[in-house]
């Protein structure tokens, strides 16, 4: 492929980003760069894990995380520019007809997003969230890029966003035949793991025994009910977002430890004995299929994952020998009693995982994959 030139544009959960400002207030005197890549050395999502290895094969890539008022406000100054005002704001919306009823708040996100846009021109304009893909944003920017694509591994929007792209990527197989049957440019494209983050890691005296990391949103409700009945009967120690939402009496909350994001997640994972996953309910269509993040993130780590049954969790990783399925509550708590005792069998598993993921599922190999799907479709 020849040498092209990305802009990717993620956004952070504002409580992430709040915490993480709060946490770095020598920041406030660092120019953009220097804060970016702090940021991105927290390792939160998939930090700069797309762009440093699109770099590694030739490629010009560069990360923007919109909705970061702090990064973006120091962007602005560095290029002799400022947060969109209320007036200049005004000014975007006359040129746009309708546009007001579409913006996303905070309201200076898109403009200055265009702004950095009509500045670099990339060859592909990449989004990480599709929730961006304002129509009439989209327009905008439009002749000032060769491609622009979005990315999702959730509940679709709109549909008038998905076909704001011209090439949708996503890593639920079965979503793919869904847009490409109403005219949309669709591909699969699989999550990854990034080997540098091995070199972040430290290692506890006493790891933990089995543990589970993720949310209690309500697409996770069925999930969390499982999981609770773990919880009642052995020790699982949790940690996530949205536990607020879970009952007082929850079994969940006597073992919660907080959030933990970005490196903290992968040191809790990287000394734990197991690792518990489970799936959300993101669409019917692909309920069957394993699909998250966490399944690279434990094994890439040396984890022993143990995750619900999936119809193509076998195409992933071989079942058995490299991570190990449950099909209910019941089975999940014989299989954490059994393996938390039988060491050898657990790190042997452990050790193929990881094998498995460092062999097959790290993002340089993913961005091997995506170089060539964008020069299909450029």
């Amino acid at each position: 492929m020849a040498a092209r030139s990305l802009l990717i544009v993620d956004t952070y959960y504002p409580a992430f980003l709040e915490t993480f400002h709060e946490a770095h207030p020598e920041l406030g005197d660092a120019d953009y760069d220097e804060a970016l890549a702090t940021l991105m050395a927290t390792y939160f999502g998939t930090s700069d894990f797309y762009s440093k290895n699109l770099r590694l094969l030739g490629h010009d890539a560069v990360d923007v995380i919109a909705n970061d008022r702090v990064l973006q406000a120091k962007w602005a100054v560095a290029h002799k520019m400022a947060l969109p005002t209320p007036s200049a704001r005004q000014k975007l919306m006359r040129r746009i007809p309708h546009a007001a009823r579409f913006m996303k708040e905070p309201s200076w996100i898109l403009p200055l997003l265009a702004r950095r846009i009509e500045e670099e021109r990339p060859d592909v304009l990449y989004f990480q969230d599709i929730g961006l893909c304002e129509p009439w944003f989209i327009r905008e920017v439009r002749p000032l890029v060769k491609l622009i694509v979005g990315q999702i591994a959730c509940l679709p929007p709109a549909e008038h966003y998905l076909r704001s792209c011209d090439l949708i990527l996503t890593s639920f197989p079965r979503f793919v035949d869904r847009f490409r049957s109403l005219g949309i440019g669709s591909e699969y494209l699989k999550i990854g793991f990034e080997p540098a983050v091995l070199d972040r890691l430290t290692a506890l005296p006493h790891p933990y025994g089995a543990v589970f990391i993720g949310g209690f949103a309500d697409v996770h409700s069925r999930g969390t009910a499982l999981l609770e009945k773990v919880a009642a009967e052995i020790e699982l120690d949790v940690w996530g977002y949205g536990a607020e939402s879970l009952p007082a009496g929850s079994a969940l909350r006597k073992r919660f430890h907080g959030e933990a994001w970005g490196l903290d997640m992968y040191n809790v994972l990287r000394n734990s004995k197991i690792a518990v996953n489970r799936h959300g309910i993101v669409s019917p269509e692909n309920e069957t299929f394993a699909n998250n993040m966490r399944l690279y993130e434990a094994t890439g780590v040396g984890a022993m994952l143990l995750t619900d049954e999936k119809d193509n969790l076998g195409e992933l990783f071989d079942v058995g020998s490299e991570v190990v399925s449950y099909s209910d509550a019941d089975d999940l708590i014989e299989k954490i009693r059994y393996y938390l005792v039988h060491d050898e069998e657990r790190l042997a598993i452990a050790r193929a995982g990881q094998e498995r993921t460092l062999h097959s599922h790290t993002y340089l190999q993913r961005m091997k994959e995506l170089e060539q799907i964008i020069e299909a479709y450029l």
